[in-house]
């Protein structure tokens, strides 16, 4: 293909990308890897600092020019990374200019200039040490020729508009990480993933085509990742009851004791013994955000801390409590490390002993002592997507007496995936199943995240109802005294009876 027809194609490319940015579709391949000039089009990982997930664009493949700063064909099918394999000369246009006005003259032309990371724009003249040549983009340059206007820019600077050719020579580290992969990977097949990076390891979730290439992959994501040490991919789903799951090394280091920094607040964990998932770091300022200092936290399911520290941080009382031994471990770990002990109240027990234990003498306590004009609120954080919802059923009585004011009655936090067309309302239904009673007006909902195509992660929200929380000693005379413990629905229909009687 001639450069004026890549030049056009090019141009023809801008169009589309502004009309695709516009119904947020993905790029033509062809514009990934040769409109770099913009710098706008990201690389292979798109960073989102809200959750440190890192992402490859989909890509529509285009056979336009693919040679022009694509890896050698030969490194195709390649399983073990050879750098070397990877070097190629490309022509380019370049512009001779005297090197005293080289800042000047990149100034008044940068429009046209090779924007692309790794290449220097401005290399030495082997044939005159006076002079430097300037690397212009090939997709701007038709024909190595400049149109009138530019060359009229370079006649007011003394610079000679005559464009020559430079044989250009790229290697491994020119190339992006889609770059290198789409040339490995069998030609058609999809080369996109995602990585979730966890301080200095970047954990994977690789498809089966992609597992050939799997230790190429994950060398190639720490060489183009500063900071990356270690790469992993997860090889079983989540464990239900302790919430880690299987891994292998892809590349790097096997050491998978890290640190990584949340909401300002550091942590550190065994990625290969505990839970964390830095795509819920938003969902855990949310949750904080909504308590004030003196309020009281009861974190069922606390891994190693990202609620429980920061709400101690914010001058809360805290309850924190794993089932998991290592959570527990570093959630102590890490309450010393954050310096806030002292404010934590930590277990290692089942989920649903905490809440008929330490929960219910805490609220047994305090719910009592509260008046009308204190603030104090309650909140109890249920993170266990996958099962919580079947925890809700131990509120159902769990305290006796009369309720305290509407206001303090705790507030739970619960969280669960749904599949449902409606999750929001599928969420709620389950819930409602658990606790006994309707929640219709008394809860929100709030979706956290896409977990997988039909899948979504959803926090319900809602003061536990009075009749279902609390067990009330029936009237005297109402009933027999064997049965002189009977809940709140019971108790209205005995004052009923007396009233009749």
């Amino acid at each position: 293909m001639t450069l004026w027809r890549i030049g056009y194609s090019a141009r023809l490319l801008k169009t589309n990308r502004f009309r695709t940015a516009a119904s947020n579709t993905s790029f033509p391949a062809v514009w990934m890897l040769l409109a770099q000039y913009s710098g706008r089009v990201p690389g292979l990982f798109v960073v989102v600092k809200k959750n440190n997930f890192f992402t490859m664009p989909e890509t529509v493949e285009d056979k336009a020019n693919l040679e022009l700063y694509l890896p050698h064909p030969e490194v195709r099918g390649m399983t073990q990374l050879n750098r070397e394999a990877f070097k190629r000369t490309v022509v380019v246009p370049v512009l001779k200019v005297k090197k005293e006005i080289v800042n000047t003259l990149l100034k008044s032309i940068k429009h046209m200039i090779l924007q692309r990371p790794g290449l220097k724009r401005v290399v030495e003249d082997p044939e005159d040490e006076d002079s430097r040549l300037v690397i212009l983009d090939p997709h701007k340059i038709s024909e190595f020729s400049l149109g009138e206007s530019d060359q009229e820019v370079l006649k007011q600077l003394n610079v000679h508009p005559e464009v020559s050719k430079y044989n250009l020579e790229l290697t491994y580290e020119n190339f992006k990480s889609e770059e290198i992969l789409r040339a490995v990977l069998p030609e058609g097949q999809e080369v996109t993933s995602g990585f979730s990076r966890v301080g200095h390891i970047a954990h994977l979730n690789l498809r089966d085509h992609q597992l050939p290439y799997r230790h190429l992959i994950g060398q190639v994501i720490i060489d183009k990742n500063p900071g990356i040490t270690c790469v992993v991919n997860k090889t079983n789903i989540i464990d239900s009851t302790y919430r880690n799951f299987q891994m292998e090394v892809l590349a790097g280091e096997s050491n998978l004791v890290t640190k990584v920094k949340e909401n300002n607040i550091t942590y550190e964990l065994d990625f290969s013994k505990v839970y964390w998932n830095p795509r819920l770091s938003t969902e855990h300022g949310r949750i904080v955000e909504l308590l004030k200092p003196g309020d009281v936290l009861f974190d069922v399911f606390a891994g190693i801390g990202p609620f429980a520290i920061p709400a101690a941080k914010k001058k809360c009382c805290v309850f924190a409590n794993d089932l998991n031994p290592e959570s527990y471990s570093w959630l102590l770990h890490n309450c010393k490390l954050n310096k806030v002990g002292h404010k934590i109240k930590a277990f290692n027990m089942d989920g649903r002993d905490f809440l008929l234990g330490p929960v219910r003498e805490e609220l047994s306590r305090e719910l009592p002592l509260l008046k009308e004009e204190q603030k104090t609120s309650f909140h109890i954080v249920m993170n266990l997507p996958a099962l919580a919802i079947e925890f809700l059923d131990v509120f159902r009585h769990l305290l006796a007496g009369e309720p305290c004011s509407t206001a303090g009655l705790p507030t739970v936090h619960c969280y669960s995936f749904s599949k449902h067309d409606d999750p929001a309302k599928d969420v709620r239904e389950r819930a409602e199943a658990s606790l006994g009673t309707s929640l219709d007006g008394r809860c929100s909902t709030y979706l956290v995240r896409n977990v997988a195509p039909n899948k979504e992660m959803l926090c319900i929200s809602f003061q536990i109802p009075a009749e279902v929380l609390y067990k009330r000693p029936c009237p005297d005379g109402a009933i027999p005294a064997s049965k002189r413990v009977c809940s709140s629905r019971d108790f209205s229909e005995a004052k009923v009876e007396l009233k009749k009687s």
